[in-house]
């Protein structure tokens, strides 16, 4: 056997796989005489078919199978013991659709795969590379406004008659014609829309003052900002109907529903945080305060990550071998049309580009993904989950049972090392660039791009 590379540039080579018959009849011959013991022809019994035999029936495709499975081998093995660091897989080129082979056992073959190559690139990040890091403050209309929906959740539901913003209506949908009819094959629904999900102001004001029994009509991907998965839920149809909806639909008021504030009392204070923990309004209003300036944190430091990101990837600049890279995704998708590959190819290249950048800055700084960080990190998620279900903790006992569970799916493993893999290399960059530290108010802080 004979296996070179042919460099084409930088970042493509084509493999060349030369194999004689002594390459491949000792695995051929061996094949047939385990098919041969295994196999259950008329006229022979169990495991005494003559090879001979089992060679003259299905000798070619026997062969065939076992020069694909030296191939595969053989190029794992030569893209290790040569260290390449290659994209995707090896994919065969087209020439060698042309080529003939007689499949006699005598046969000289010789194979070519094309190769995507990692680029190279260099990782340079030092103090001098400044990015902010800010510090959000609660201000008093955040506070508020969080104060509002902490009543309105524990507050009481009313049936007003005539609706006001911030109100629910509780109406029947019904797809309109181009003609302004009720379209009767067309899509209805009976759902619940919220007044404070409706963006465009003038549809929302339409809303308000209405009574039972009101009809109006309404463009829901206008008042809905074009929300597919707002509008799926108002329609109960799939999200990619609601993208492409552009039909007005006639809006019956059922029911108008309310929630009004609940009461500043101790019964709210020991629903929110358990008995006496909090006793007073001004103690309400710090805890409130206390646990949207961790969010505020939390949110500090998704941008963080956003900035980092987006920083790393403008710095680091590099080319991939995108012709290679498009077949091979066309090679291992064969359901992939152009205009998805087309449409989709850059995502998944900034995505590769990133996942390269992770992987060189955690083995050029020897930094480790133990399994111990995967589980504390899975397990979190679990808790976060239950917890947005019921507000009794679950134990620590089943929580570390379930997670267990959860990790035994290989899915849901690799997500958790994927996002542990992130969180080390953020954590890294943090320790190597110069973090500026900026004050900012929350709506301030809502406004960035």
């Amino acid at each position: 056997m004979n296996i070179t590379q042919e460099k084409i540039d930088n970042l493509n080579s084509v493999v060349k796989v030369n194999l004689t018959p002594a390459d491949y009849m000792e695995k051929v011959e061996k094949a047939i005489k385990d098919h041969a013991k295994k196999a259950k022809l008329p006229g022979f019994r169990p495991g005494m078919v003559p090879p001979a035999h089992i060679k003259k029936m299905y000798g070619k495709s026997i062969l065939v199978d076992e020069v694909n499975n030296l191939l595969a081998s053989s190029i794992d093995n030569y893209i290790n013991e040569n260290k390449l660091e290659v994209l995707g897989q090896p994919i065969p080129k087209k020439s060698d659709d042309e080529k003939e082979y007689n499949w006699d056992y005598t046969d000289n073959f010789e194979f070519d795969y094309e190769i995507g190559v990692a680029p190279e690139f260099a990782i340079d990040f030092s103090s001098k590379d400044i990015l902010p890091h800010f510090d959000i403050k609660v201000d008093d209309k955040t506070l508020d406004e969080r104060i509002v929906s902490l009543r309105k959740a524990y507050g009481k539901r009313t049936n007003p008659d005539v609706s006001a913003d911030g109100d629910m209506l509780f109406a029947d949908f019904k797809q309109l014609a181009q003609d302004g009819s009720v379209f009767d094959e067309g899509i209805a629904s009976t759902s619940t829309l919220r007044l404070d999900q409706v963006k465009d102001d003038s549809i929302r004001k339409s809303l308000i003052g209405l009574k039972k029994d009101d009809v109006i009509s309404i463009d829901l991907k206008k008042a809905l900002d074009g929300d597919a998965a707002a509008i799926a839920k108002v329609l109960n149809i799939s999200e990619d109907d609601a993208k492409d909806l552009q039909s007005q639909f006639q809006l019956t008021v059922k029911n108008i529903n309310r929630l009004e504030e609940g009461d500043l009392n101790q019964e709210l204070f020991d629903k929110l945080w358990g008995a006496d923990v909090v006793k007073t309004e001004d103690d309400f209003r710090a805890k409130v305060k206390e646990e949207l300036e961790a969010m505020m944190v939390q949110n500090a430091d998704q941008r963080l990550q956003q900035d980092l990101h987006k920083f790393v990837m403008d710095k680091v600049d590099f080319q991939l071998p995108d012709e290679f890279l498009k077949r091979w995704l066309k090679v291992t998708n064969s359901n992939l049309s152009e205009t998805e590959l087309e449409e989709g190819y850059d995502d998944f290249a900034k995505n590769l580009k990133w996942t390269l950048i992770e992987n060189r800055i955690i083995k050029d700084n020897n930094i480790e993904i133990k399994y111990e960080d995967i589980f504390e990190t899975a397990k979190r998620r679990l808790d976060g989950q239950f917890r947005m279900y019921s507000p009794q903790a679950v134990s620590e006992e089943q929580l570390a049972q379930y997670t267990v569970q959860f990790l035994q799916n290989k899915e849901n493993a690799n997500r958790i090392f994927e996002e542990v893999k992130a969180e080390k290399v953020f954590e890294y960059l943090k320790t190597v660039v110069t973090l500026d530290k900026k004050e900012i108010d929350y709506n301030k802080f809502l406004e960035l791009a």
